[in-house]
């Protein structure tokens, strides 16, 4: 009972002490506290996930002239009513621009007619500069890893929670990519970190890559600069639509 108080004691005296620290503080012109360069830039934001004026878009729903085959060549995907579709075996389509940090905004979908499961069902993936895969996946009533399901960082992250809509069903990805960054000899000064909103759900929370995605490897960082965006062809019919960054 007397340690019991002694201890309500200690507290008492550390909040009354706390109390007149913040009492005594002195006070200071409220001008010396106001920042008034730079001054932000004025953008106007899109409504309804259209790209704010800043945006650089990637996919109107119209061409691929922004993007080409995974050599280079032209993107063999099939444009069709304002989506871009996976067409098998034609690899994976990537950005002629190469980005560094960004925002991006991406939407997809699984096909409506299910086939397959776990990693054969409605599989695609976001690689952010050629390297780190974010997994689109139909996870809706499907079971895989965790760490490969929608909205996992493959193999490295799980999602917090699943939020993925029904197979058919138009879904969003709204992603901040911070690069990584390297000393210039060549070590990793700063792991590339990733937050992500899934249909308007936080799914990973400044997430911290242990380096670019590995199907049966450990991930290792090796010196790089930016890079592509970068969608798979894994064989399934996925779309995309609405695409656009915006570089940070």
């Amino acid at each position: 009972m007397k340690t019991n108080k002694s201890i309500n004691l200690l507290f008492a005296m550390l909040f009354i002490a706390v109390v007149t620290y913040a009492q005594d503080r002195p006070t200071i012109e409220p001008k010396l506290t106001e920042v008034w360069e730079p001054v932000p830039a004025k953008i106007t934001p899109g409504e309804n996930n259209a790209p704010p004026s800043d945006a650089i878009v990637l996919f109107d729903g119209k061409d691929l002239n922004e993007w080409t085959d995974g050599d280079g060549g032209l993107a063999k995907w099939i444009v069709e009513g304002g989506a871009m579709t996976v067409k098998a075996k034609t690899g994976v389509v990537k950005t002629k621009q190469k980005f560094g940090d960004f925002q991006l905004h991406i939407e997809w979908r699984t096909p409506a007619e299910v086939k397959g499961d776990g990693q054969g069902r409605g599989n695609s993936g976001i690689f952010m500069m050629k390297k780190y895969e974010l997994q689109v996946l139909d996870s809706y009533e499907s079971k895989t890893y965790s760490n490969g399901q929608a909205g996992s960082l493959y193999k490295q992250g799980i999602p917090l929670v699943n939020a993925c809509k029904g197979p058919g069903e138009w879904q969003t990805y709204d992603v901040i990519f911070m690069a990584p960054v390297f000393t210039e000899k060549g070590s990793l000064k700063a792991p590339a970190r990733i937050t992500v909103l899934h249909n308007g759900v936080l799914i990973q929370n400044n997430f911290e890559l242990k380096g670019p995605t590995e199907y049966n490897r450990i991930p290792v960082y090796t010196p790089h600069g930016k890079g592509s965006l970068v969608l798979q062809d894994h064989g399934n019919p996925v779309s995309y639509r609405n695409i656009w960054v915006r570089e940070l």
